[in-house]
C-alpha cells in the first residue's frame, strides 16, 4: 500500500524548502515532493513512517480513499477558537469555577456528562438574551473553518457540525461555515432565562459516535469514508470511528490517539491532508 506525507505548517510561516528535504531524508524509497501551497507540501512514501520536524506537522496518510466524503466536526476550541459554556460563565459572573471543570473534562478526568451538568448549573438563571450577545463579542470562525467546509461540500462532500456544547451556538457557527447539519445539547429557558440544565440526553462521547453511525447510513457511505476532527476527550470516539480521525490544536490525550495531529496549521491543514491543493480550495 502507498503513503502520503503530509507536511503542514503555519501558513503565516510557511514550509520552507529545507524542511521539506529533511523530511524527504526521513523517508526511505520517498517521492518527488509536490507543493500543495506554501505551507503544505506531499510526498509518496511506500510505507508508512513517523518522524519530527521543527515547526511543522507531520503526518502519514495511505493513498487508498483518501479523500473522504463526510466531515463530521466539533465546534468549541475546534471550529471556533473558544468554549462557549465558559463564555456564557464570564457573562453569569462564574468564569473561573466553569473552567475548573471544563479543564479537566477535555482532557477525560472527569465524565463530560457529570462536567456539563455542573457548568450549567452555575449559569442558572443568566438571562437567555445575553447568548446571542456572548455569540455576537466572543465567537468567531477559527481560520480555514468556512474554506473546509466549503471545500469539502465543493467537491460533494457532506458537513455535520457535533458539538458536546449548546443548539444556540450550533446552528449559529453551522450558517457562518456552510455544514449542512448540526446537532447539540439545548438549554432549558423558562420566562427569558437559564434554569441551569439542558434536555436530555446529553450529547456527549457517545452521542457523536451515534451522529457518525447515523449520518454515514443516511448517506450510504462507509465510516472509512468520514473524516472527524476535534479537540477534547468527548471527541475520541468519533475520532476513532471514522476513517480518518483528526486531533486539531488537542489535547495530549487526542492528539496521541488520533490518525493525524494538527498543531501548527490551520484547518485548511485537513484539506491538505486529503490531497487538495490550495488551487482547488473554495472560499466563498
Amino acid at each position: 500500500m502507498a503513503y502520503y506525507v503530509v507536511l503542514t505548517a503555519s501558513p503565516r510561516a510557511g514550509l520552507s524548502d529545507a524542511q521539506v528535504t529533511e523530511a524527504c531524508e526521513q523517508i526511505p524509497g520517498a517521492g518527488t515532493p509536490k507543493r500543495l501551497s506554501a505551507s503544505a507540501v506531499e510526498i509518496m512514501s511506500p510505507a508508512p513512517v513517523s518522524f519530527e520536524i521543527s515547526d511543522a506537522d507531520v503526518n502519514c496518510i495511505p493513498a487508498k480513499n483518501r479523500r473522504k466524503t463526510l466531515l463530521i466536526a466539533d465546534m468549541d476550541s475546534t471550529m471556533i477558537p473558544v468554549e462557549c459554556i465558559d463564555e456564557v460563565a464570564d457573562f453569569a459572573g462564574v468564569r473561573e469555577q466553569v473552567v475548573a471543570i471544563t479543564e479537566p473534562a477535555m482532557r477525560g478526568e472527569i465524565s463530560f456528562e457529570e462536567a456539563l451538568r455542573a457548568r450549567v448549573a452555575l449559569i442558572k438563571g443568566l438571562c437567555a438574551d445575553k447568548l446571542q450577545q456572548v455569540y455576537d463579542e466572543r465567537v468567531s470562525l477559527n481560520p480555514g473553518a468556512r474554506t473546509l467546509v466549503q471545500t469539502m461540500r465543493a467537491h460533494g462532500g457532506h458537513a455535520a457540525l457535533v458539538s458536546g456544547g449548546f443548539t444556540f451556538f450550533t446552528e449559529r457557527v453551522a450558517m457562518a461555515a456552510g455544514f449542512n447539519e448540526n446537532r447539540a445539547n439545548i438549554l432549558t429557558i423558562e420566562d427569558g432565562a437559564l434554569t441551569g440544565t439542558v434536555h436530555d440526553p446529553i450529547l456527549g462521547r457517545e452521542a457523536k459516535v451515534e451522529a457518525l453511525n447515523e449520518i454515514t447510513a443516511r448517506l450510504g457511505i462507509g465510516l472509512g469514508d468520514a473524516l472527524a476532527v476535534g479537540d477534547g476527550a468527548n471527541d475520541l470516539g468519533m475520532i476513532d470511528a471514522a476513517g480518518l480521525g483528526v486531533a486539531y490544536h488537542a489535547k495530549p490525550v487526542v492528539a496521541q490517539a488520533a490518525d493525524c495531529a494538527i498543531s501548527h496549521g490551520d484547518l485548511t491543514a485537513l484539506l491538505y491532508l486529503q490531497g487538495y491543493s490550495e488551487s482547488e480550495f473554495v472560499t466563498g
